[in-house]
C-alpha cells in the first residue's frame, strides 16, 4: 500500500498523535520485531507478552512509528485504547482508499491451497496480491492488507476463524467482492458446537460484502447446498454435479491431476495440476470459478492452474535413503486427514501412516480419531499414532482390520521417532500428518536425518 501519515491513520482509527509527529509516514505494519522492516508501523499488541515492552527494540530496528495505548519514550506514535481494533480499522480504511477488488476465501479445509491457486489464476490477468501464510486472522489479515502494493488490482485474502463473530469482523475489514466458501467440516467444533454452527460462522463472511458482490459455494457440500437463509448476493455453485454453474468431468489421477471444467454457458476447457489427490479438484474448481467470474479467459485459467505448485509442508514429497516421505504437517482435521490417507493408499510399496492428533474437535474428538484409525487401517500397512488421542486411532485401526502390532499408539515424541526409525526400510512410503500444534515436522526431520545418515555410511 501507499505511505500513510500518522495524522491520517489516527483519524481513521480514532487515535491521537502529537502534532510534531503527525506528518511521519509508515509503509506496512507488524507486531513482531524479529521480522520488522524499516519504515513499518510497529503494533504493540497486548497478549501473553505486552507489545509495549518491545517498542524500544522496534524503533532501534527502524520502525517508522508505533501504535500503542500509552507513551513509552518520545517516539512517533498513535495512541489508541485498543491496538488490535485500531489496526483493523486502519486496514479497512486503506483497503477502501486503494479501491482494489478483494476475493475472500474461507472454509474448514483447503483455504491456503485455494488461495494460492486463485492467486495463480488471477495473476495471469491482474496485478494480484495475496495474504502470506498464516495471515488469516484478526491480526495477520489487516497487516497483510497494509503490506500489499498500492497498485494492487485484486487482493486474494484467506480468512480464518474459530469463534462466532470473528468472520464478521474480518469481512468488515476486507469487504470482499467475491466470497468463496469451500466446505463445512468439523474443525473448531470445540468452539462452534456443531457443523451447523460452523456454517453459521463461515456465512458471516457475507456481512461485510457489498450488495453487488457474488458468493461462490461448493455445491458438493450438502451444508452449502441447503442454506437456511439465502444471501442477497448472487450465488455461483461449483463442484462435480452437472447441474452446477461450474463443474468438473473426466477426472484422472496420475503424476498429474487432470479434469475438464464446464460452465453454465456451455463452454469447457481442460486443466491439469501438478498435485496428487482427487481432493484438489474442488480447490482448483473454486479457483477456476473465481477466474470465470472475474473475466479471466479459459486459456489463462488453464495456465494459472498449471503453474501452481503445492506449498511447503502440504503433501510435500521427500526422497531420502530409498524412502518416500509425504510431509503434510501444516494442519489436520478429519477431512484433510481422510484426503491424505486416500493419497497414501494409492502408493506402491509398504504404506506407513504416522498420524498426530487433530485439535479443536470438541465433543467429536474421540469419535473422529477412531474414524481416522478405521480409514488408516484400510489405506496403510502400518500406523503410528501420536498424541493424547493416539489410543483411539489405534483402536480404530484394530477394528478396521489391522493386526495389533501394526497399529501403535504413543504419547512421547522421542519414542514414536525411535519406533518409526527402527521400522523403515527402502521402498517404504511414509505419510506424516497432524495438526500444527503437534509439530509433526519434527518427526519428518528426524526420519530424513536418519535416512541421510544411512545413505552416507
Amino acid at each position: 500500500m501507499g505511505k500513510i501519515t500518522l495524522r491520517q491513520a489516527a483519524a481513521w482509527c480514532g487515535g491521537t498523535v502529537e502534532e510534531k509527529y503527525a506528518d511521519v509516514t509508515f509503509l506496512g505494519a507488524t507486531n513482531d520485531t524479529r521480522t520488522l522492516q524499516p519504515g513499518q508501523l510497529f503494533v504493540a499488541l497486548q497478549g501473553v507478552r505486552d507489545g509495549h515492552e518491545f517498542i524500544d527494540d522496534a524503533m532501534a530496528k527502524g520502525a517508522a512509528a508505533v501504535l500503542c495505548t500509552r507513551m513509552v519514550g518520545d517516539y512517533p506514535a498513535i495512541y489508541v485504547s485498543n491496538t488490535r481494533l485500531a489496526l483493523g480499522e486502519i486496514a479497512r480504511r486503506e483497503r477502501m482508499r486503494i479501491g482494489m477488488q478483494v476475493v475472500g476465501i474461507t472454509g474448514s479445509v483447503g483455504k491456503s491451497t485455494t488461495k494460492e491457486m486463485v492467486a495463480q489464476v488471477l495473476e495471469t490477468t491482474f496485478r494480484t496480491a495475496k495474504t502470506p501464510a498464516n495471515h488469516n486472522n484478526d491480526i495477520g489479515m489487516p497487516m497483510a492488507i497494509l503490506g500489499m502494493p498500492e497498485d494492487t488490482q485484486v487482493a486474494v485474502v484467506e480468512m480464518g476463524m474459530n469463534h462466532f463473530r470473528e468472520m464478521a469482523y474480518l469481512s468488515r475489514i476486507a469487504r470482499p467482492d467475491l466470497a468463496v466458501i469451500l466446505n463445512i467440516g468439523t474443525m473448531h467444533m470445540e468452539f462452534l458446537g456443531s457443523q451447523e454452527g460452523i456454517r453459521k460462522a463461515k456465512m458471516e463472511i457475507l456481512e461485510g460484502m457489498a450488495p453487488e458482490g457474488r458468493v461462490l459455494l461448493n455445491g458438493d457440500d450438502a451444508l452449502l447446498r441447503s442454506l437456511e437463509e439465502q444471501p442477497t448476493q448472487p450465488i455461483l455453485y461449483y463442484g462435480t454435479d452437472s447441474s452446477l454453474n461450474v463443474y468438473a468431468t473426466d477426472i484422472k489421477q496420475g503424476k498429474m491431476l487432470r479434469f475438464t471444467v464446464h460452465d453454465d454457458g456451455g463452454d469447457s476447457f481442460p486443466v491439469r495440476l501438478h498435485v496428487d489427490g482427487a481432493h484438489y479438484v474442488s480447490d482448483a474448481l473454486a479457483a477456476a470459478t473465481v477466474g470465470l467470474a472475474m473475466g479471466v479467459t479459459p486459456a489463462n485459467i488453464r495456465n494459472g492452474l498449471d503453474a501452481f505448485r503445492n506449498m511447503a509442508g502440504r503433501q510435500e514429497v521427500l526422497e531420502v535413503g530409498g524412502i518416500t516421505i509425504i510431509k503434510d504437517c501444516y494442519n489436520a482435521g478429519p477431512e484433510s486427514m481422510e484426503a491424505a490417507l486416500k493419497v497414501l493408499g494409492t502408493k506402491p510399496g509398504r504404506r506407513i501412516a504416522v498420524l498426530g492428533d487433530m485439535l479443536e474437535l470438541g465433543a467429536c474428538t474421540s469419535a473422529e480419531h477412531y474414524r481416522v484409525g478405521r480409514l488408516a487401517a484400510e489405506k496403510s500397512d502400518l500406523v503410528f499414532a501420536f498424541g493424547p488421542n493416539a489410543d483411539r486411532v489405534a483402536a480404530g485401526c484394530l477394528t478396521g482390520g489391522l493386526e495389533g502390532y501394526r497399529a501403535q499408539a504413543f504419547t512421547d515424541k522421542e519414542k514414536i521417532i525411535a519406533a518409526v526409525k527402527r521400522t523403515l526400510k527402502p521402498g517404504d512410503v511414509v505419510l506424516v500428518k497432524g495438526s500444527r500444534g503437534m509439530h509433526m515436522e519434527q518427526i519428518v526431520d528426524a526420519i530424513a536425518a536418519d535416512g541421510k545418515e544411512k545413505v552416507g555410511k
